[in-house]
């Protein structure tokens, strides 16, 4: 980490000639609980020691000066005229008008940004992005947002600046992590219980499938969407209904004509996901990690037969790990879906071999190798010093 907090800050020097403030933004993972932070569910997230790094300084004017380390390129624009259309800067550009239509005194900055988030790989690197910039420019101008605040900024920019309609637990789970913890998030309330992660002897493994995901793609937003009507519908039914919090399966079941199929099934598996979630964390609390992990590969199915937002790849690694249910506790695809990461609870002495079960079985399918991530969980967004 050391050697990126380095380049980001030499960099800053070099093309600045003065010291930044630099501030980190780790990406992060999510135990449990997927495609429910929109539907106002519980989530399991945690922060993760791959990290975005930001070297920041006021520039005295209107005029914001990004340099984006890891793809060579820098832009300028005038905070007065954010108009979006080049790709990362879009990211910055919505935080940036976050800012100002809740009257907080920003104003242009230089930049310099890097990381070792992969990209596509559901370790929400644009979130981190986001985050990150958001935690920067309050540090930088003082404006005292709450954490919550900035977690909501973040989440103005996906939506508004790039077309995502993502649910706010990436953002939280970014500014909140703690240390060999994950947070059981209320994403309707915005509070959470910090519940410490006892591996036992185990790893926590994610592996990268290689397959590249857009989550602006309309798959990840039509989910969205689905739920969305299918409490338009039950709130005809019951008023209290306004979310898929409010909603249990005996009253989907009551009501499944009305749903049709499709909503029917994809309303449902988030009904028992904002469950599992809530189970999945008592566990943790009572050292069950077996228990854990048996609910992870239930999620896994759920997302993969009934919420349809995996693929080939992701189900063939998640079988593997199935395969090997005495080594590997608990696996499932992590993210919004169509490609990234499985999230895995390893036994740590069985780790390299299965790696190579893993690489050498999905080479010989797929054609191509994954990428293995060993991490650690660690606290949210912060200051870094020189």
């Amino acid at each position: 980490m050391k050697s990126l907090h380095s380049a980001v800050a030499g960099a800053f020097i070099a093309q600045f000639k003065t010291t930044p403030t630099l501030v980190r933004a780790p990406a992060r993972i999510n135990l449990i609980g997927e495609h429910v932070d929109y539907n106002e569910g519980f989530v399991l997230p945690a922060a993760i020691d791959r990290e975005m790094v930001f070297g920041i300084a006021p520039s005295g004017h209107d005029r914001c000066n990004i340099y984006a380390l890891d793809q060579g390129e820098g832009i300028s624009f005038s905070i007065f005229d954010l108009n979006a259309g080049h790709t990362w800067v879009n990211y910055l550009m919505g935080v940036l008008d976050g800012f100002q239509r809740r009257g907080a005194p920003v104003h242009g900055v230089d930049c310099v940004f890097g990381g070792n988030i992969p990209a596509g790989a559901g370790l929400s690197s644009s979130a981190a992005l986001c985050c990150g910039f958001a935690f920067a420019l309050n540090e930088l101008f003082q404006c005292n947002l709450a954490k919550w605040e900035l977690a909501t900024i973040a989440q103005y920019a996906e939506h508004e600046f790039v077309g995502l309609q993502c649910g706010i637990m990436d953002q939280y789970a970014i500014l909140f992590g703690e240390s060999e913890s994950a947070l059981l998030l209320d994403c309707r309330a915005l509070t959470h219980e910090v519940v410490p992660v006892n591996l036992l002897g185990h790893a926590l493994l994610l592996v990268d499938s290689k397959v590249k995901h857009s989550l602006a793609a309309t798959a990840y937003n039509d989910r969205r969407q689905t739920c969305e009507e299918g409490v338009r519908l039950l709130h005809q039914k019951d008023k209290t209904v306004t979310s898929l919090r409010d909603v249990s399966a005996v009253m989907l079941y009551e009501h499944q004509d009305l749903l049709g199929e499709e909503r029917f099934i994809k309303c449902l598996y988030v009904v028992e996901e904002i469950k599992r979630t809530q189970a999945a964390a008592s566990h943790l609390k009572s050292n069950q990690l077996s228990c854990l992990g048996n609910l992870m590969y239930q999620t896994h199915w759920g997302l993969s037969r009934s919420y349809e937002v995996s693929c080939p790849e992701l189900d063939f690694l998640v079988s593997l790990a199935e395969d090997e249910k005495k080594w590997v506790l608990g696996a499932r695809m992590m993210g919004g879906g169509f490609g990234g990461c499985t999230i895995n609870i390893v036994d740590s002495s069985y780790v390299s071999i299965f790696e190579e079960k893993v690489l050498h079985q999905y080479f010989a399918t797929f054609k191509k190798e994954p990428d293995f991530y060993l991490v650690n969980l660690v606290g949210g967004a912060s200051r870094l010093e020189l």
